[in-house]
């Protein structure tokens, strides 16, 4: 997939709750759910937001949607009220996790 990141093919929203995140992401072709669904692991993910932080990712599948939503546990920096960092909640966390490259191999 040479260069492509996870925007080119998905979108995504978010939400926070203390030092939860919750990311759902959105293929814009349904034909794609099944290989967003192999390409984005738990450990994937968890390994992506590592620096952030984060101790630990749920997956939940939702096929008729089709979407995968996680929830991201300790990523936010003890929360939005408690944060120091500029923005550091669900929106712009959620273009973090759209920036990822397609290609397993990037350590981009």
């Amino acid at each position: 997939m040479g260069g492509r990141r996870l925007y080119d093919i998905a979108h995504a929203r978010a939400g926070d709750k203390g030092n939860r995140l919750n990311i759902a992401v959105f293929p814009f072709d349904d034909g794609d759910f099944a290989a967003l669904s192999d390409f984005l692991t738990e450990a994937r993910v968890l390994a992506h937001f590592a620096h952030r932080g984060a101790t630990a990712v749920r997956r939940y599948e939702l096929p008729k949607l089709p979407a995968l939503n996680f929830v991201i546990d300790d990523v936010l920096e003890g929360g939005v009220n408690g944060s120091l960092g500029l923005d550091g909640h669900g929106k712009s966390l959620s273009f973090h996790l759209l920036a990822m490259p397609l290609d397993p191999a990037s350590t981009e």
